[in-house]
């Protein structure tokens, strides 16, 4: 791995789409959303991902709505809906080996909806949680992840962003932070320059004896273990 010669002062991870699986119910609430208001949501779909939900249907530009009330709305309905979401494979032990004050979820869902998601998905509560209202421009802005390594007290520079959207992956490289891309809930190929895994089964972090973090690759069992023998 890329990364194994490298310390980093924290790991900042995304949270939908990178440490739990939320697509379901959040496709669900967008396109009934769409449907009520004659949006297309195939299309709509495509963009909200990574991004803050006022952000999204201010861009719309549909008259006769109050942003605001749009997004109070739709928050309320994913709050309320929690069938399916589920921990990206290997997250929960990943997170639970890092020291608790060199990683924090920096998420653009609002604070509410991101406890009830890291609730339902049993996913380690962070320290530092950086929700969609902890910043005035959301991802592709990097004000996020900049504000977390802040909060965690280490340069940008020397954090690694996990992420899974383009959105997410733009606002960290703007930050200067490193990146690793999980694509566990990718449809079809992100074609991205950032080194991609599917999930957290084959990687593990060490902690150095100044308390910086160290991403390595778990090696392949031999095939006579992996069968029990």
């Amino acid at each position: 791995m890329p990364f194994s010669d490298r310390p980093f002062g924290a790991f900042l991870f995304d949270m939908d789409g990178t440490v739990l699986n939320s697509i379901a119910v959040a496709e669900r609430v967008w396109t009934a959303w769409a449907e009520k208001r004659g949006v297309d949501a195939i299309a709509l779909l495509a963009t909200v991902h990574g991004r803050k939900a006022i952000e999204t249907i201010t861009g719309l530009g549909l008259s006769g709505i109050d942003p605001a009330e749009e997004v109070r709305v739709l928050t309320q309905a994913e709050i309320d809906d929690v069938a399916g979401v589920e921990p990206i494979a290997g997250a929960i032990g990943f997170l639970k080996s890092l020291p608790p004050d060199r990683w924090a979820i920096v998420t653009s869902a609002p604070r509410e909806l991101a406890k009830v998601r890291i609730a339902a998905a049993g996913i380690p509560w962070p320290e530092v949680l950086i929700a969609g209202e902890d910043v005035q421009n959301g991802k592709p802005a990097p004000d996020c992840f900049m504000l977390a390594a802040r909060m965690l007290a280490q340069p940008i520079e020397q954090c690694l962003v996990f992420e899974d959207a383009p959105a997410g992956i733009e606002a960290a490289e703007a930050s200067g932070a490193s990146v690793l891309v999980i694509s566990a809930t990718h449809r079809t190929p992100l074609f991205t320059p950032h080194l991609s895994i599917e999930n957290y089964d084959r990687v593990s972090a060490s902690i150095n004896a100044d308390g910086s973090l160290r991403l390595s690759t778990i090696p392949d069992r031999p095939a006579s273990y992996r069968n029990g023998s």
